[in-house]
């Protein structure tokens, strides 16, 4: 199974080199030098990880297919995929979900109405957002917290919220 690991962002320098969003909890596993990335959209790959190295915060990474700024610049927004391997680890963390685990579950308040389903998961420092579609077409950011998201049933394919006010 194939997973998305980062997002690629804007060059950095001139010799090729990229800003990465992580998505992996271990970007020093995944974004390692010689790993072979998967990309989306497939035709942009696959790209080697020639070097790694954290910058103020930041991951950059380069490509040995991307000689250049210039190329570099073509793979903004490209998403990098890893094959992952389903663990059978019974020590998993039991409130760890993976993104594609998560989108398409329902969505519905602790009084059982139904709000409209997940199209995303959205990494950020503080905590993940829920990307909710209402019924309407419209989309809600809600953070992914305990106080507000009390229950995750993914064998039951539905997320149950307790938003505060304003937040639908």
């Amino acid at each position: 199974m194939q997973l998305v690991v980062a997002r690629i962002g804007r060059p950095h320098g001139i010799r090729g080199e990229v800003s990465v969003e992580v998505r992996t909890d271990a970007p020093g596993d995944r974004l390692a030098r010689g790993v072979v990335l998967s990309t989306d959209p497939p035709d942009a790959g696959p790209l080697t990880v020639a070097t790694a190295r954290d910058h103020n915060g930041r991951v950059l990474l380069t490509f040995e297919e991307v000689p250049d700024r210039t190329a570099a610049e073509h793979l903004r927004g490209i998403l990098l995929l890893a094959e992952i391997v389903e663990s059978t680890d019974t020590d998993a963390e039991p409130d760890a979900w993976r993104t594609h685990e998560l989108v398409g579950l329902r969505v519905e308040t602790t009084g059982g109405d139904r709000i409209g389903t997940v199209a995303d998961v959205r990494p950020m420092p503080a905590q993940d957002l829920l990307v909710v579609e209402l019924a309407n077409g419209e989309q809600r950011l809600v953070p992914f917290v305990t106080a507000i998201v009390p229950e995750v049933d993914v064998a039951g394919g539905r997320i149950v919220l307790d938003p505060p006010d304003g937040l639908i």
